[in-house]
């Protein structure tokens, strides 16, 4: 056993997997409070599949370093953290892979160097047949292989010990299903109503479990008091996953699932929940344990910014519904959004693990993924996408107002940061700059304090003006003051624009996250979208209003911010200030202390949480400043 080599020989596969399924059977006969419990589900050699917990523990190598070890496992490559400098590095980390009898068995461990300037040097390695490791005979779940230098096999350069055993599968169903339900535990009091536990069957987009929902909810409310423990949902669902599927789809990358295995369905979401987006380059950057531990944060958060527009109101049942007010026809109008989209965002927002314990590294990977897509919406192929995105948005994007033709546009950017034709936008007042306009096609929140947006809108924990506009100096004179938010949505037009005429006195870059802004992750209490995003502050000086703060914030998607005016401009209300390339995004404005009479309509949805409806130029208030000088 301690020769490092895959141990292939004298154990035939159907012996290996019958010794395999004992150990499963065995383990599902345990002890839990006292009694003893029974789980029916057992696995049959035909279709056998699993997940092993491997466990790099340790190892012992010939010279002192910084060390880390990797596994490849099929195509899965995962990493450990880096040791510390010692030639007895300690991981304990535990990785999840999925084992099925005509799938990989072959797990390959390598411990690199990482005191190399260049790279992680490669020291050495071991070959281990899980199935082997799990039906030898052993009262231990750990063993110690020899690690062989990989240019001379025949060469030990120290030892690694691994431990390796297999998640009991309805414990997989049922920790699965306690991970998802939590999701709509919207208090987080450990309790489902029937409200949250539809909203979450309604996302998986499958008709007969919605028909059937009450009925499920009914059988886990066994007190009948209107509540469930997440648990004993869980209980349920994994028992009701095995007999007749929920879910149609995976609610973390969106790839169809099957009907022919439903444990390699729950098994390939456990995966996609547990450890992010699968491959890494054995030569270039590993995900650390953390970022593979939440990594499955962006894969979703991926899935469901860029596929929006593709899946949508094509879902039927798992579309979910934003009410907002629409101001030009004065009414209440439902935007659709598909529920996959919105679980997605509660997964990563507003769950318990969520954004609150995310490290630098991670907001790296949704740096990356925004990056990658940018350049994809570069490229001339994304192209083929507008017809697409304009069919389903074929309520909400007016093609006559375009300026340009549509095959006047290469790529799919091109047209997201389109321009209308002259005239489509109508400014309010044009000639009275003490009437401020609407800056952006959004939907707006509009507040006359800070503090007032903090009662009605933004939960995060620490959001403040200081916080917003980041710069010593630039905060002070907005303490107090109105501010106004405007939040575009993927289909709006994505040009910003000045709601008061002045001059742009000076720009400030803020680095920072691409959270998105949906209305989801604004009310979250685990992160500040506003005060954590790339950003850029604009302050503009104005006669009639004072110092206006204007504030472009980047998003999931959103690759950059591009201004088309400079410091020192002399600008007009309605004039153009710049565009957002693809993505959803949002331009807050501050206002100085008793500066601007908000429009009531607008602070009036604003206190009931609703978002109005607006466009460029509309009336967005009138200064108090100039009303008290003629007085």
């Amino acid at each position: 056993m301690g020769n490092g080599s895959s141990r292939s020989g004298g154990t035939s596969p159907s012996s290996r997997f019958a010794r395999l399924r004992q150990k499963l059977h065995d383990r599902r006969h345990r002890k839990r409070d006292g009694k003893l419990t029974t789980h029916s589900k057992l696995l049959h050699f035909d279709d056998f599949a699993g997940i092993a917990l491997v466990n790099l523990i340790s190892a012992e190598m010939k010279l002192k370093d910084k060390w880390l070890a990797c596994i490849s496992f099929g195509e899965q490559t995962f990493r450990t953290a880096v040791s510390d400098h010692t030639n007895k590095p300690t991981w304990n980390s535990e990785k999840k892979l999925l084992l099925e009898r005509n799938g990989p068995h072959i797990a390959r461990i390598s411990v690199f160097e990482t005191n190399r300037v260049s790279k992680n040097n490669i020291v050495g390695y071991c070959e281990i047949d899980l199935f082997e490791f799990l039906t030898r005979d052993s009262d231990t779940d750990c063993e110690v292989f020899d690690l062989l230098d990989p240019s001379s096999p025949d060469l030990v350069v120290g030892n690694i010990a691994v431990s390796c055993s297999v998640e009991d599968p309805v414990e997989t169903e049922k920790g699965f299903a306690r991970r998802i339900l939590a999701i709509v535990d919207y208090n987080e009091d450990g309790m489902l109503s029937f409200s949250e536990f539809s909203d979450l069957i309604n996302a998986f987009g499958n008709q007969l479990a919605s028909s059937k929902k009450e009925e499920l909810f009914k059988v886990a409310d066994e007190n009948g008091d209107g509540v469930v423990s997440i648990d004993e949902l869980a209980m349920l669902l994994a028992i009701q996953q095995e007999k007749a599927p929920l879910i149609n789809n995976c609610p973390v990358c969106g790839e169809s699932l099957g009907d022919s295995d439903q444990l390699n369905n729950m098994i390939h979401m456990t995966l996609c929940f547990d450890e992010g987006t699968g491959s890494q380059s054995m030569t270039g950057g590993f995900l650390t344990d953390k970022q593979a531990s939440y990594g499955w944060m962006f894969k979703l958060s991926e899935w469901a910014h860029f596929s929006s527009y593709d899946v949508g109101l094509n879902s039927g049942s798992s579309a979910s519904h934003i009410v907002v007010y629409e101001r030009k026809k004065q009414r209440l109008v439902e935007e659709t959004i598909d529920g996959k989209i919105v679980l997605s965002m509660r997964a990563i927002y507003q769950s318990k693990v969520g954004l609150g314990i995310m490290d630098k590294g991670a907001k790296d990977l949704l740096q990356s993924i925004s990056e990658k897509q940018g350049r994809k919406m570069n490229s001339f192929e994304s192209a083929k996408d507008i017809p697409k995105f304009i069919d389903f948005f074929k309520d909400q994007i007016n093609v006559a107002e375009i300026k340009y033709p549509l095959e006047h546009f290469k790529t799919f950017n091109d047209f997201f940061i389109r321009e209308l034709k002259p005239g489509t936008r109508p400014i309010v007042c044009p000639e009275c700059d003490n009437v401020a306009v609407c800056a952006a096609d959004s939907r707006l929140m509009a507040f006359q304090t800070a503090e007032d947006s903090l009662r009605f809108w933004i939960k995060g924990r620490k959001f403040s003006i200081q916080g917003l506009l980041g710069r010593e100096g630039d905060h002070e004179a907005f303490i107090g003051g109105a501010m106004v938010i405007f939040r575009l949505a993927p289909q709006d037009y994505h040009r910003f624009h000045f709601p008061v005429s002045g001059t742009v006195e000076h720009f400030t870059q803020i680095p920072g996250a691409l959270y998105t802004v949906n209305p989801i992750a604004v009310n979250s209490k685990y992160c500040n979208v506003f005060t954590e995003n790339k950003r850029t502050v604009s302050i503009i000086s104005t006669e009639d209003f004072g110092k206006v703060a204007f504030v472009a914030i980047g998003a999931t998607m959103v690759g950059s911010i591009t201004f088309t005016k400079k410091e020192g401009d002399r600008i007009r209300k309605g004039d153009e200030f710049g565009y957002f390339s693809f993505g959803g995004s949002t331009v807050i404005c501050v206002f100085e202390k008793d500066a601007i009479e908000i429009d009531e309509d607008l602070l009036e949805k604003s206190a009931r949480s609703i978002e109005t409806l607006v466009c460029v130029g509309m009336k967005l208030g009138v200064s108090i400043k100039k009303q008290t000088r003629q007085t």
